[in-house]
């Protein structure tokens, strides 16, 4: 690689107009009239990937949609601030909430036009120039007047050979913490679907229920002189425990969450993410929230009943006829296959290996992903 990217001199860079770049597709389709079935849609993007993971169906819309074809990026032009673009690869029918971007070969290197749109550089343009409120959109005709530096296409040909490298690394990550999630999944499935050979019993009877408080039962201070408080809106994306607050109240020690407990949502949409959690300090939630904490530890563990409940999902025993909500009456009669405490370890500790393996890789695509973006951001500034 011939290029030294901590001394890049763009003395003989050029700047070009967005339309120069690129072509806005606008290849209309009829969705039920079409013989293509895919359908990408920007909940199908997933934010700063330039990969398109998940797809709907043709029968999923209705009205007038874009195409797009094998080489075209979809840039989401609504909330551009989600830095939503994504490389096609085959034939698809597209949302219209999207730009169907085609790259000029003559002025940027295909292969490079999917990172420069990650750029900063570019996204944050695509973001001062969208108009609107809740939903700013960016209009085809100021974007194409934008002016970008690009690299002369000898050199781009190398960084784009650079940057595909760097992303072929991230994509073997991913594809490693996709293999450790299925087999995450495959421990929790084969133990308990063998459980019903243990005694079983009533939840209630295990544990200490307990629901949160509003905000207005609570006096707020700082981090070192208060207990976390936690919204459903808090709990955060960890696979297991609850250490990230925004706010923090002086306790009310009679309606202190304990350390270890297990929280999760109890009202709302939240429910169904399956949002289950367990405290690292003593803490309080909100009203939204439920908190259980195991009488005896000898008996059934907190992190035991944590894998249970997660496992079990517990939007599956939720009252859904209304508002989806879980209370006492739910929690109460849930049976739970109780084996004994050494068993319950084996089993713990087993998945608490896996998680471990899992956070490791976790940290390495991040630390991966943030080395392939400021490549992208040294060359595009």
């Amino acid at each position: 690689m011939g290029i030294n990217l901590n001394s890049l001199d763009k003395s003989t860079w050029e700047t070009h107009r967005f339309d120069k770049i690129a072509s806005s597709i606008s290849e209309r389709i009829e969705p039920a009239e079409s013989k293509i079935d895919r359908y990408i849609g920007l909940e199908h993007l997933e934010a700063e990937s330039i990969h398109i993971k998940r797809f709907g169906t043709k029968s999923d819309v209705k009205g007038q949609k874009l195409k797009c074809y094998a080489g075209d990026i979809i840039f989401g032009k609504r909330r551009a601030y989600q830095r939503k673009a994504a490389l096609v690869t085959e034939e698809a029918i597209c949302s219209a909430h999207a730009f169907v971007l085609r790259a000029n070969s003559d002025v940027i290197d295909p292969k490079l036009f999917p990172f420069f749109l990650h750029s900063d550089q570019f996204m944050d343009r695509a973001i001062d120039i969208s108009v609107g409120g809740l939903s700013p959109t960016i209009n085809w005709g100021t974007l194409k007047e934008e002016e970008f530096l690009l690299p002369p296409k000898a050199q781009q040909a190398e960084l784009a050979e650079l940057l595909w490298a760097m992303d072929e690394v991230v994509e073997g990550k991913n594809l490693i913490l996709k293999r450790i999630d299925t087999f995450y999944e495959r421990v929790l499935l084969d133990f308990f679907k063998a459980d019903s050979k243990y005694k079983k019993l009533e939840l209630g009877k295990l544990v200490n229920i307990k629901s949160g408080d509003s905000p207005s039962a609570f006096e707020f201070t700082t981090k070192e002189n208060g207990y976390p408080f936690y919204k459903v809106k808090d709990l955060n994306a960890s696979v297991k425990y609850q250490d990230y607050a925004k706010e923090w109240v002086k306790p009310i020690h009679s309606k202190v969450i304990f350390k270890g407990s297990v929280i999760f949502p109890k009202r709302g949409a939240a429910i169904m993410t399956n949002k289950v959690r367990i405290t690292l300090e003593d803490c309080h939630v909100d009203t939204n929230t439920m908190a259980l904490f195991v009488y005896d530890q000898e008996i059934l563990s907190n992190e035991y009943l944590y894998y249970f409940l997660y496992f079990k999902k517990l939007y599956k025993i939720a009252d859904t006829s209304q508002i989806p909500q879980i209370n006492n009456v739910h929690i109460n009669p849930y049976p739970i296959h109780l084996p004994p405490l050494s068993i319950q370890k084996i089993f713990v500790n087993q998945l608490n290996e896996i998680l471990g393996v899992r956070e490791k890789n976790m940290i390495n695509i991040s630390s991966s992903k943030a080395l392939q973006n400021s490549i992208i951001n040294q060359v595009f500034s």
